[in-house]
């Protein structure tokens, strides 16, 4: 090797190490940024607390000690100290338990305070907590839930959530539809563990919410108008879809010689091991489409899965489910088939509420 090409090639391992290195500098420093915001914020919290219990004149305090605060704050170390942040500031600190001090003047108060509120939070979440940043806490301030709370806290650090991410998921009521697609048995688990996927009932939640499709609700489409819109939105598509799963194809043909056709979506769940066939239908569910369904499921059963993978799941994404042609179409013991209804817009999370007070 030439001197000229041995220089170029020490210089790109040059560059590619000090790139490594400023990366793993820029996370750290972002991480303690994060970190240090937190731990302050959590303090202005605290002393906001123990002054309004400290105080004698109640009517002082609430909302006009936070607007008075706000504004000496704001004189001295700019924006950033709205009285709506040094509300979220408090509750954070009211809510959230995550930081110890050895400070002399607190440590009585707040080692009790600790003890009493460790209780709202599962093994898991308190471990996830340290993972959040500011933005998240805000959002998860509204959750008065504390199962549900547990559930979202633990679920955006294991899927790296972003703020936007999971008030998608919040708004979008997962935690409800989660909890209505399982045994009443299993739904203390999503407070302590977060989504499980162990079987494939735990494939998709039910109803598919796609409102991110753009669709409005009465407006006409066909299948295929539908499928181009996953596809154009294809990261947000796998979001609600859930865990585990990376896109395979589209429109995956099958040919028996005379005659082709054609599975919508395929998918690959690594959790389950298993491909993941959804056909999509934009109007009820009819026994014809159970049937077509299980020819795509054999297929792959008999010609693309290997010996150490899982049995195909078929999914039917529907606009309008059918429970009498789902239970007499398919064997009692079915696994693999599943019919799941899919809504163009954001459910109401009041009539879900009512519904998850009437299941539990």
């Amino acid at each position: 090797m030439s001197i000229n090409k041995l220089t170029i090639r020490k210089y790109e391992e040059l560059v590619s190490i000090i790139s490594k290195v400023l990366l793993e500098g820029k996370n750290k420093i972002a991480t303690t940024i994060n970190t240090t915001m937190i731990e302050v914020y959590w303090h202005i919290g605290l002393y906001i607390v123990e002054y309004e219990q400290n105080g004698k004149e109640r009517a002082e305090y609430g909302t006009k000690l936070l607007k008075r605060l706000s504004k000496d704050l704001s004189q001295r170390f700019g924006r950033g100290y709205s009285w709506r942040n040094l509300y979220n500031m408090k509750e954070f600190y009211l809510q959230f338990p995550i930081l110890q001090t050895s400070s002399a003047k607190f440590s009585n108060y707040k080692t009790k305070k600790l003890q009493t509120l460790s209780a709202k939070f599962s093994e898991k979440a308190k471990n996830s907590l340290s993972k959040l940043t500011w933005s998240h806490f805000v959002r998860l301030l509204s959750i008065k839930d504390e199962n549900e709370r547990n559930f979202y806290i633990i679920e955006t650090v294991e899927n790296n959530w972003t703020e936007r991410e999971l008030n998608r998921q919040i708004n979008s009521s997962l935690y409800e539809r989660i909890i209505l697609s399982k045994n009443k048995k299993d739904v203390k688990e999503l407070s302590e563990k977060g989504q499980q996927i162990q079987s494939e009932k735990d494939v998709l939640k039910d109803p598919l919410v796609l409102e991110f499709l753009n669709f409005k609700q009465k407006e006409e489409y066909s299948e295929n108008d539908l499928e181009s819109a996953i596809i154009n939105n294809l990261g947000k598509f796998l979001l609600e879809l859930g865990k585990g799963f990376s896109f395979v194809a589209r429109q995956q043909r099958i040919s028996s010689g005379t005659e082709h056709f054609y599975i919508d979506l395929v998918f690959y769940n690594r959790l389950l091991h298993s491909f993941v066939l959804i056909d999509l239908k934009i109007g009820k569910l009819k026994h014809q489409d159970i049937g077509q369904m299980q020819m795509y499921v054999n297929y792959y059963d008999r010609e693309i899965k290997t010996e150490t993978e899982n049995p195909t799941i078929g999914i039917i994404l529907c606009k309008e489910n059918d429970d009498f042609v789902i239970e007499y179409t398919l064997p009692e013991k079915n696994k693999q088939i599943f019919a799941k209804e899919y809504k163009l817009y954001l459910p109401n999370k009041k009539e879900l509420k009512k519904l998850l007070e009437m299941y539990l």
